[in-house]
């Protein structure tokens, strides 16, 4: 019978860890080389890819950070394989596509990086220049073949074409610090958020144009499109949740009791796993808006994601 387990990285703690959701209960922690960050998991949910940053945070001069990406077999919850980034540095946002080939963008280099078959390679088999400096995350076409570099340095979205070697990135400005971003699920809509203006601005994928804007909480750091198709924010600067439509509606405010760093949903579409500054995670139910319980984690969570194990 399978179990509800959110699978969390916590950075501060240097690890991935596997929780049983009913409980709250940790089940195994998977201990890492220092800070570990972003991960993604295959189709399966057999195998977790998770970027080694390397560094608290890119203010630490004069570390250049990590260069790896780990693998970690989800069932036997081991780490069990490390792909080489070298000599590319922050390993920070990943996305796999339709066909599972994993993307990881060094944010120290600003260079997207492909592995075809990850679970067993060496190193990457491509890499591409973003267009942008200090990208940080980007967001992936499902099959692939386009990324948009979220450029925090240079304050732009770059058009990516990983498996095109001759493509030239195409920027646009989205606004001042953007960093959040979602696709729509038609694609035809990029979300960003902009944390220096406080704003949400939808960006149509063929013109690179904005579309729509709205105002959001104080310093938005992410955006994430809900199994129904909401679009929520995390206000980091005010401990917040603003909900919109994808035509950037306001559904309203969701006030939250610490900080926000990330969030996952549960494929049923009822919860969301909301990751939180003072070592928590909050289950949320999205009908309510009300939490329906919490549990303590290790140091700094971030990144989860919910797994159905046997």
């Amino acid at each position: 019978m399978a179990t509800d387990v959110l699978l969390l990285n916590q950075k501060c703690a240097h690890t991935v860890s596997l929780y049983d959701v009913q409980s709250g209960k940790a089940l195994k922690h998977i201990r890492l080389p220092n800070y570990p960050h972003e991960f993604v998991v295959d189709s399966k949910q057999e195998f977790a890819y998770v970027g080694h940053y390397g560094i608290l945070g890119a203010d630490c001069v004069g570390d250049q950070g990590g260069c790896s990406v780990f693998v970690i077999d989800l069932h036997k919850g081991e780490h069990v394989h490390t792909l080489s980034t070298w000599p590319f540095y922050r390993i920070h946002g990943l996305a796999m596509d339709q066909q599972d080939r994993l993307y990881a963008m060094s944010e120290g280099h600003s260079t997207l990086l492909i592995f075809d078959q990850p679970r067993n390679a060496v190193a990457a088999d491509r890499a591409v220049p973003s267009g942008g400096y200090k990208t940080h995350l980007f967001a992936l076409s499902r099959d692939g073949e386009t990324a948009y570099g979220i450029n925090l340095l240079s304050n732009t979205v770059t058009r990516i074409k990983p498996h095109d070697p001759v493509f030239a990135p195409v920027p646009m400005y989205p606004g001042r610090k953007p960093e959040g971003n979602c696709l729509s699920a038609d694609e035809t809509r990029l979300f960003v958020t902009n944390r220096l203006d406080n704003t949400l601005v939808a960006i149509d994928t063929e013109s690179l144009q904005i579309v729509g804007t709205a105002s959001t909480g104080e310093d938005p750091n992410r955006v994430y499109r809900d199994p129904t198709g909401r679009l929520l924010t995390t206000n980091y600067g005010e401990s917040s949740l603003s909900v919109f439509d994808e035509q950037l509606n306001s559904l309203g405010t969701i006030t939250l009791p610490h900080r926000p760093i990330a969030i996952s949903f549960h494929p049923n579409g009822e919860l969301a796993f909301v990751s939180f500054k003072g070592d928590q995670i909050g289950i949320l139910d999205l009908h309510s808006g009300q939490f329906v319980r919490f549990f303590d984690t290790l140091a700094e969570p971030d990144v989860s994601c919910l797994l159905r194990l046997s």
